[in-house]
């Protein structure tokens, strides 16, 4: 029995060790696409071909997928545990994929929004071409929209799903490769619920700036992470609704 124990722990270290280097490799990629695109933009006119678009929702992506994964290891940590445990051999890793794929392709769907909104602020003046907000009084709307809904029911129901994988997995169970890909796919729609305002806030100062993505997504890992989810979702919100109040005054002061 202390053998076979010994050596289902060795397989699921190996499997954490498997999923958690996977994820960090990729966000790491993300990260690193990031900053060369923040780099590359600062370096080049900026762009008006047909193309801009599908790059634009190529940056947001790349940026979500670098901001979103790491406060997600938790939740893909047990998918991968409850696979081993229903079905053996390398298909946990298969099942991995699907689900991640499907977390990521809800945020995809973010992206096209996020993309759709960039546009129309750059050409409405309310950006500029390096991505940075032209007025205090979107600025302070968006921190002030951002700190409010910290406070709404549906804030509060989808970070508690995003905070707890052994409730999600319990009542969202599903079989199968595609069951994994729908898995993924409703637990990125929780996400986005929970932290697509939030993301909002990259047009308030600079989309591309890479310490407010940096700070951005240090907001997500402790909302997502630390114990505490009242205190630290209450205290984002009204750090943020103040900092609103605080950009719109200057705006009506100017």
């Amino acid at each position: 029995m202390g053998v076979m124990r010994g050596a289902a722990d060795a397989t699921r270290l190996r499997e954490r060790l498997v999923v958690g280097t996977s994820l960090a490799l990729v966000c790491a990629l993300a990260w690193w696409l990031t900053v060369w695109h923040a780099h590359a933009m600062h370096m080049a006119a900026p762009s008006a071909d047909a193309g801009r678009i599908a790059g634009m929702f190529l940056m947001w992506l790349i940026m979500m997928v670098a901001m979103m994964l790491p406060a997600v290891f938790p939740m893909v940590d047990v998918f991968a545990a409850i696979s081993r445990q229903r079905q053996q051999g390398n298909a946990v890793y298969a099942r991995t994929s699907f689900f991640v794929a499907g977390y990521l392709m809800a945020w995809s769907g973010f992206s096209a929004l996020a993309t759709a909104a960039h546009w129309g602020l750059e050409h409405s003046g309310l950006i500029d071409a390096m991505m940075r907000s032209t007025s205090d009084l979107l600025t302070g709307a968006l921190f002030l929209a951002a700190g409010l809904y910290q406070w709404t029911p549906l804030k509060q129901v989808c970070l508690a799903r995003c905070r707890s994988p052994i409730g999600f997995m319990l009542t969202e169970w599903r079989e199968g490769p595609a069951g994994a890909l729908v898995m993924g796919m409703r637990h990125g729609a929780f996400c986005v619920g929970c932290c697509a305002v939030l993301m909002t806030l990259l047009f308030a100062v600079a989309v591309m700036n890479v310490l407010w993505l940096a700070a951005l997504t240090a907001l997500v890992m402790v909302e997502k992470l630390l114990p505490g989810e009242n205190f630290c979702r209450q205290a984002i919100g009204a750090a943020l609704s103040l900092a609103g109040a605080a950009w719109v005054l200057r705006a009506l002061l100017a």
